[in-house]
C-alpha cells in the first residue's frame, strides 16, 4: 500500500511540474502501472542545469516489476538557442540503488523533435537505445535531488539500455550529474 501511494504521489509530482512550465513544450506526466508485482519506481520532474550553463527540462516515471520487466515513459528538452535537443523515451529497463537514492534508466526513443543537427545522428533516431541515471537526494533543506543528461549508444563503450541499467556506472562524488533546480526526483524500491 505505502508503494501504490508512493507511486501516485510521484506520478503527481512529475506531473504538476510539468504543468508549472511556461515556456517551450509541456512534459508528458509520468506513467505508472499501480500493483501488478511493481517492486521499484523512479519519477519526477523539473529543471536541471546541463553543466551549469542549459536549463533541461525532464520528466520520467519508470516501473520496476517482480519479473524483471521494466515499463513507463521520459522526455528531456532544452533550447539551445536557435535549436532544439526534445527525446521521448519508452522505459526498458530500471535498476535502482534504494540505499544511495540512485536510479539507471534506459529505453528507447519514441520521438525526436530536436532541430539541432548534433541529434539528428543515426544513434538518435527513433527505436535506438537511449538512458539516463538519477539521484534522488532526500527531502528537505540542503539536499539535492541530480539527473544526467541523455546517453546514447556508443557512450562510455554501452551499446543497449539493459547493459547499461546492469552495469550501474556511478562515478565518484555524483561527477557528471547535474543539480534539480526545480522539481522532485523519487527512487524508493520494495
Amino acid at each position: 500500500m505505502r508503494l501504490r501511494s508512493l507511486v501516485l504521489l510521484a506520478g503527481g509530482v512529475a506531473a504538476g511540474a510539468a504543468c508549472a512550465e511556461s515556456t517551450g513544450p509541456d512534459l508528458p506526466p509520468a506513467a505508472f502501472s499501480v500493483g501488478n508485482g511493481v517492486t521499484a519506481i523512479a519519477a519526477g520532474g523539473g529543471h536541471y542545469l546541463l553543466s551549469g550553463v542549459l536549463d533541461i527540462k525532464f520528466s520520467m516515471g519508470a516501473n520496476a516489476k517482480a519479473n524483471g520487466s521494466a515499463n513507463g515513459q521520459f522526455r528531456q528538452f532544452v533550447d539551445l538557442g536557435g535549436t532544439v535537443a526534445d527525446f521521448h523515451g519508452r522505459v526498458t529497463c530500471l535498476a535502482v540503488d534504494a540505499v544511495n537514492g540512485r536510479a539507471w534508466i534506459g529505453g528507447v526513443v519514441t520521438a525526436n523533435r530536436s532541430t539541432d543537427p548534433a541529434f539528428l545522428t543515426p544513434i538518435n533516431e527513433v527505436g535506438r537505445d537511449v538512458w539516463f541515471r538519477v539521484l534522488d537526494g532526500g527531502e528537505g533543506a540542503g539536499t539535492t535531488d541530480r539527473s544526467t543528461f541523455l546517453g546514447f549508444e556508443g557512450a562510455a563503450g554501452i551499446i543497449t539500455s539493459e547493459e547499461y541499467c546492469a552495469a550501474r556506472i556511478w562515478p565518484d562524488n555524483n561527477d557528471r550529474t547535474h543539480p534539480v533546480t526545480s522539481g522532485n526526483i523519487q527512487v524508493k524500491a520494495r
